[in-house]
């Protein structure tokens, strides 16, 4: 009998995704991420502190501690960590000998963990164990011999040690393994330390022959002549040439060999070296080479030779410059400051005297400001390089006479002028010269050099008389008024200084008054003197309602010590609020409002916390129409307003706000469109201070 046919077997049906279009709300993998990192945040708690009141106790603690470790290590004996707690752990209970056994022990797990040898090593030196030191440094050289670190720290151990013959063994063992350059610089560093030149010269012979780089050469070389040994460094830097031949040419090694004969001053030296050099390099590869040798020709050649070419071709360009445009001041500039590096003295004078006589022919301040510099660097020249005195106050003086004070001056040029004469110890001269600048052509910036001088002189009377000056000069500045006042402060004249600050403040046109009130009552807060502070707020006020006078009087009668500051700082916050209501700006009352707030909520109960509470405005949107210059309409704009609960106005005002509010819902409920405006609604918070309001339909 035939079996019966196998069933098929069924494979699961797939569902069909119906709606594949992508979700509201999509998940990043970046999100997902956040999100795992965030459940791990918090710390899992700390085990409680134990007090170890006996031996035994002591010892069962240890001898957990240790089973904790040892299972730590016997979890993963490779991670040097675990080790090094360990071993340190040891080190606190003063247990050396059992510190020593886990180091050796990770040791003859990893040999060849940097970590735990510089541990090791460290814990013998912190204990002064020299001996134990010094052999834990000689097994980990002779195992990590290329291990930089311990082939430093164990010289600089020696070398503390005042064993010098220890530490130059050690860095002998090390220079065997031929290391980086810097282990070399070390090593001759510490024999210069102790003055061993020839120890020194030594190591650079052999340093040389393992880093052949043009740049170990030259230190070589640099190193024989700042020691006074010339002919070494030239013999050097000769043997530096033979050894890199015609094949390896470098134009820097020529160029310090130049350097060298030029400070040493063979000069002709230095001069066939530089043409050997471009004679055998390839000139795109001289540029640098061909450089350096027209400055030194500068420098140090004749003027028949390459100093004379290539310096009257450029003097030739610079007069075609001057002689097409005599107020190119620019080509002036450049014209001298060639003749100062390389011409005479008398040249150089002649060059600024052509120069200056070239006077801008309009008087107008744009077409002087170049010019002046020319008399600027002319008399620092004299004063600086010259060092003829009588002749830089010939050029500041004429100067000053060739400038049109009565329509426009430099206040740089006074200044300068009175800051050489103080130089020269002539202060009558240099007062002359700011008082008749100030007789001329008062500026402030005159004003304010002239004290400055007057000050670092310690003339206080005089400087009472300048500020004076000052002020019937310009009385609307309120800076000065306020210098004035603090250089009276600093001499201990507070009645002076408070009533320079009365006499500022009743002046009838200052340029920025809320400095002025904000030093005077800081003036008056230093002083201690909090009754006038109080009353210089009440004369503010009369004057002005801003709401940052407001808000700064009430912070400070809040931060008053005295017993009634919390209430003297809400009747402030009550005044505001009583003087807002009248202004039509709802943006400056609720600011009020919100500082009440936090002030009550510092420094106040819950009562009047909910009292402040109940104030708070809502913010409501509003349309207003808008129409153009011409009176056309140019349509609606949408702004916010605030409706403040205590304005008896706006009570009907919300009623018909929240009945607008359930027409809305009962309209996007019945899912109906009406034909009817409303505005929109900007959904209020909870809070019962920033909450906002519906909109008027």
């Amino acid at each position: 009998m035939e079996p019966p046919p196998a069933k098929k077997a069924r494979l699961p049906k797939f569902t069909k995704v119906k709606n594949k279009m992508p979700a509201e709300i999509q998940i990043t993998a970046e999100q997902l991420l956040q999100e795992a990192a965030a459940t791990k945040l918090e710390k899992p708690p700390s085990a409680p502190r134990q007090k170890v009141t006996d031996p035994g106790e002591l010892a069962a603690l240890q001898m957990q501690k240790r089973k904790e470790f040892e299972d730590d290590i016997r979890k993963n004996r490779t991670m040097v960590k675990n080790w090094v707690k360990y071993a340190a752990w040891e080190e606190t209970q003063n247990q050396y000998e059992r510190a020593r056994s886990v180091y050796e022990r990770g040791l003859d797990v990893d040999h060849r963990s940097v970590t735990i040898w510089l541990r090791y090593a460290e814990m013998e030196m912190k204990h002064k164990q020299v001996n134990h030191a010094r052999n834990i440094w000689d097994r980990a050289v002779t195992i990590l011999p290329r291990a930089n670190q311990f082939w430093y720290k164990y010289t600089y151990m020696e070398e503390m040690l005042g064993n010098i013959a220890g530490a130059r063994q050690v860095f002998e063992r090390w220079m065997e393994w031929e290391p980086e350059e810097q282990a070399w610089f070390s090593f001759i560093k510490m024999e210069m330390r102790y003055k061993e030149v020839d120890r020194a010269r030594h190591i650079y012979e052999r340093f040389i022959q393992i880093h052949p780089e043009i740049k170990n050469w030259t230190r070589y070389a640099r190193f024989e002549e700042q020691n006074g040994f010339l002919s070494n460094a030239r013999n050097v830097f000769e043997r530096a040439t033979e050894f890199f031949g015609d094949d390896h040419l470098d134009e820097f090694l020529y160029i310090a060999f130049a350097r060298f004969e030029e400070n040493a001053r063979e000069y002709e030296r230095a001069r066939v070296i530089y043409k050997h050099a471009l004679d055998i390099i390839p000139k795109q590869n001289a540029q640098d080479l061909f450089k350096v040798y027209t400055r030194f020709e500068k420098k140090f050649g004749d003027r028949a030779g390459i100093e004379d070419v290539i310096i009257s071709k450029r003097k030739f360009q610079y007069e075609e410059e001057v002689k097409a445009n005599p107020m190119n001041y620019d080509a002036w500039f450049d014209y001298i400051r060639l003749m100062e590096t390389e011409g005479s003295q008398e040249m150089i004078r002649e060059v600024y005297e052509r120069s200056i006589a070239n006077i801008p022919p309009s008087q107008e301040k744009r077409f002087w400001r170049r010019y002046v510099y020319l008399w600027i660097y002319y008399a620092l020249y004299e004063e600086l390089t010259a060092k003829d005195m009588d002749r830089t106050r010939q050029v500041y003086r004429a100067c000053l006479e060739i400038i049109p004070h009565s329509k426009f001056t430099f206040t740089k040029i006074w200044l300068m002028y009175a800051q050489f004469e103080i130089r020269q110890k002539e202060v009558t001269a240099a007062r002359k010269a700011l008082g008749s600048a100030i007789g001329k052509c008062p500026k402030p910036k005159l004003f304010r050099g002239y004290i400055e001088l007057e000050l670092q002189l310690r003339e206080f009377d005089r400087c009472r008389k300048l500020y004076e000056k000052f002020l019937e000069f310009n009385p609307a500045n309120c800076s000065t008024w306020i210098k004035y006042s603090e250089v009276e402060t600093i001499l201990g004249d507070v009645e002076r200084a408070r009533a320079i600050f009365e006499l500022a403040i009743n002046q009838p046109m200052m340029d920025m008054p809320e400095l002025l009130w904000k030093a005077y009552i800081d003036f008056e807060v230093d002083q201690e003197e909090f009754q006038n502070v109080c009353g210089l707020y009440e004369r503010l006020l009369e004057r002005t309602q801003h709401i940052k006078v407001w808000l700064s009087y009430a912070k400070f009668e809040g931060s008053t010590e005295s017993d009634d500051s919390v209430e003297n700082g809400r009747k402030v916050y009550e005044r505001a609020n009583n003087t807002l209501k009248n202004t039509s700006n709802g943006e400056e009352r609720s600011m009020l409002l919100e500082a009440w707030r936090d002030f009550e909520k510092t420094k106040g109960d819950q009562n009047s916390l909910e009292v402040v509470q109940k104030k708070m405005p809502r913010r409501v949107k509003k349309k207003r129409k808008l129409y153009r210059d011409d009176g056309a309409d140019a349509g609606w704009e949408e702004y916010w307003d605030y409706v403040f609960p205590e304005d008896a106005t706006s009570a009907p005002n919300l009623k018909l706000l929240q009945m607008a509010r359930m027409w809305k819902q009962t309209k996007d409920d019945s899912g109906s469109e009406s034909g009817g405006e409303v505005e929109k609604v900007d959904d209020a918070d909870t809070d019962n201070s920033d909450s906002d309001s519906s909109g008027e339909n």
